[in-house]
């Protein structure tokens, strides 16, 4: 029996252990998935509530995701409990200091207002009517007021503009404010085509006020899925609860974010920056403190060297932990965790011996240590360090895992955890003896399914680069048979691939007789500052030589992959590198670019990350020192040179990229009569495939795979179209 079962493969398993079957992976189970997240545990440690999002359909077109929030019992092994019900989606769910009540958000009118829900019963009811919206809530430490955030448009701050008006030849506010005039102001304001400059003005402002048409005057006017016209900024509000008045505590043209209670209640913590220059060219923050009482702000701390943000009281209330990265390198610099005295004295960085990303940082209940994640060779894990510095040390100590958030109360650790065998569930920790337990039963359905587990490799390549990569096997593959493969890499460019990424198109494809191969290049965040620096002046060559060579490595150590039926797919920074590697090389029988970059020089212009251009490049295309670079780093320069059939994938608001780039990239192709296919998604932006409409992430996943069957000759009927 043991000589039987080594000579098959180990996917093969479970069609025969107890005689159970299990079905692979088909393109509906992505309705079935199931995501948490927002763990936030009571006051008194017993119980934790969370945000349970799910995909739902009402037809065969409308498709739609509900967001509701669950309440688990830490002290039972019964089922998580729903709180919320309905079309509406829940949100940011905050304990009050005595555990009767959670106070959360949901839209309202097209708003986002904080509702008030109690424990003991009752319907959920809301306690602002914010006419800018409502969102980020944070009981006081007496449980008697809400502080809360809302965005204010910079038009209806009545304060002196700190830097130079850039509309040429007007001043601030030399126009009516028809977005926040009342009706009968509206009726008063003399506007008129024919009328004069004045009145002219007034007829132009209340015609811009609409959107018919949107007048630019900013640098960065691009969101993720739509155009924005006005700066606004993040103030911070005080819901009284015993009065019915919101009372508004920060001012002026600077935004506060993150902001947090000091343990008395005496003060507010939270990042922001005093600008002395338009906004759209300071993109660092500092730490200011918030007195709640007479409504001023003052700076708290500028650390000499770091931009700083995210701020959190140690429970004693004596220490401040917040994230630093360096100024003016938000896009290659690491996030480390620091730690400041409540005095603003001895500010120190505490994980840079770590030398990885490190964010969401949480005290413990002592005030000795400090709890955060990162981050690191594909994995995503819950880290602590001591307050004072010293050892960093693992919190969880299982491998190929990623937690993606979590929430301490004493010795009780609850955390949303993915792993290989299931995309989302909750878990809960004892911190004293290390026990763990699945607090929840989200994703059971995949037990019956069969997952293709990836093999963990690394090669080192001919400059003494090492580079990570997988491997997941074709489900249902059989020993000395060999299959198409599929190689990809992540976006970013400084993201991260894992044995998780991308769970239920890569276990599709691996269900449909595809292996796949991905890979973390030079650049991906994970490896430490320089490898993720490893990618400056060079998007192309140097992380292009990573990942094919990570495939040649992985044919070497892998027979099965057919090295005649190659594929090739990716998106965002990885849709650029499909359309450079085809341009560079021919191995690929089909190859699938996503919302990608494909000209440097246009992308300064048609996406909301073209700071990405300086920041990679040392300048802009106009620049003589960067202007052949840019050029040269495009894959547009080399469509000539591509002939691998390639289907080119877009989203109608993606504003990240830019649709242009696609655009330019498909007819280039079908002018030089390249085999080419273009397909353009409606209403969906730059994230589609993570959180996009459920029917489109469908079509996508499927569509891919489509392609691809146009060119493969696979060796056996894939084992999601046998069952």
């Amino acid at each position: 029996m043991k000589s039987f079962i080594t000579t098959i493969s180990l996917v093969l398993l479970p069609y025969l252990i107890f005689g159970q079957t299990k079905k692979p992976i088909v393109t509906s189970d992505l309705m079935k998935i199931v995501n948490a997240s927002q763990v936030e545990v009571s006051p008194d440690g017993s119980r934790a509530i969370m945000v349970v999002t799910s995909k739902a359909v009402k037809d065969e077109s409308d498709y739609y995701y509900t967001r509701h929030l669950y309440l688990s019992n830490l002290s039972t092994v019964e089922e998580a409990k729903q709180l919320t019900y309905g079309d509406k989606s829940a949100g940011q769910p905050v304990w009050s200091p005595d555990g009767k009540k959670i106070a959360f958000v949901r839209v309202e009118k097209n708003k986002p207002q904080i509702w008030l829900m109690s424990l003991d019963g009752g319907e959920p009811y809301p306690i602002t009517k914010s006419k800018n919206g409502a969102s980020s809530p944070q009981w006081s430490p007496d449980g008697k007021s809400i502080l809360y955030s809302s965005s204010i448009p910079y038009h209806e701050i009545d304060s002196k503009l700190p830097w130079n008006y850039e509309r040429p030849g007007r001043k601030y506010n030399d126009e009516p404010n028809f977005k926040s005039m009342s009706s009968d102001q509206k009726k008063q304001t003399k506007a008129s085509q024919d009328g004069s400059i004045d009145e002219v003005r007034a007829w132009l402002a209340k015609n811009a006020s609409q959107g018919n048409p949107r007048v630019f005057i900013n640098e960065s006017f691009q969101a993720e899925n739509n155009l924005y016209t006005d700066l606004s900024f993040t103030h911070l509000f005080i819901k009284d609860l015993s009065k019915d008045e919101e009372a508004q505590i920060t001012d002026g043209f600077q935004n506060f974010l993150g902001a947090q209670w000091s343990p008395d209640g005496k003060n507010l913590i939270a990042h922001s920056r005093a600008y002395k220059v338009h906004p759209d060219r300071d993109m660092d923050t500092d730490l200011w403190s918030i007195d709640p009482t007479t409504k001023s702000a003052k700076l708290f701390l500028s650390y000499s060297g770091y931009s700083s943000s995210n701020p959190i009281y140690s429970p004693d209330g004596k220490q401040i932990a917040f994230n630093v990265k360096p100024e003016n390198d938000i896009y290659t610099a690491q996030s480390q965790i620091a730690v400041v005295s409540a005095n603003g004295s001895n500010p120190k960085v505490l994980t840079a011996s770590l030398d990885r990303d490190s964010y969401n940082a949480s005290w413990s209940k002592d005030n000795q240590s400090i709890y955060f994640t990162a981050g690191s060779e594909g994995d995503g894990i819950l880290f602590k360090v001591s307050a004072k510095g010293g050892k960093i040390s693992k919190v969880i100590e299982r491998d190929d895992v990623s937690v993606s958030g979590f929430a301490l109360n004493g010795d009780r650790l609850v955390y949303t955890m993915a792993t290989i065998e299931n995309p989302s569930e909750v878990y809960l920790m004892n911190l004293k003896d290390k026990s763990q337990r699945q607090l929840t039963k989200l994703n059971e359905w995949v037990n019956g399914k069969i997952i293709s587990v990836p093999k963990e490799y690394w090669v080192t390549r001919p400059d003494g680069v090492k580079v990570q990569y997988w491997v997941m096997e074709p489900v249902g593959k059989k020993t000395g048979v060999k299959y198409p493969t599929i190689l990809y890499m992540h976006g970013g460019p400084a993201g991260m691939y894992g044995p998780l990424s991308q769970w239920d198109e890569f276990q599709l494809e691996a269900s449909w007789g595809y292996g796949i191969v991905f890979a973390n290049p030079r650049g991906s965040s994970g490896y430490g500052d320089k490898f993720k620096k490893g990618n400056m002046k060079d998007w192309g060559h140097g992380p292009a030589g990573d990942i094919l060579g990570s495939l040649d490595d992985a044919a070497k150590n892998n027979d099965w992959i057919d090295q005649d039926q190659l594929f090739l797919a990716g998106g965002s920074y990885a849709g650029y590198m499909v359309a450079w590697i085809v341009g560079h090389d021919h191995r690929f029988k089909a190859a699938n670019a996503q919302r990608g970059v494909y000209d440097l020089v246009t992308f300064l212009g048609e996406g909301n990350q073209y700071r990405l251009v300086p920041s990679y490049f040392g300048g802009y295309p106009w620049d003589a020192k960067s202007k052949d670079l840019i050029y040269s780093e495009s894959p547009l320069s080399y469509v000539d040179q591509i002939k691998t059939p390639l289907l080119i994938m877009h989203n109608d608001k993606d504003l990240r990229t830019g649709v242009i780039q696609s655009e330019m990239l498909y007819k280039s192709l079908k002018l030089l009569n390249k085999p080419v296919e273009y397909i353009r998604y409606p209403d969906e932006g730059h994230e589609l495939s993570r959180s996009g409409n459920p029917l489109r992430m469908m079509d996508r996943n499927i569509r891919i795979i489509e392609f691809f069957e146009r060119y493969v000759n696979h060796p056996e009927t894939p084992a999601a179209v046998s069952h």
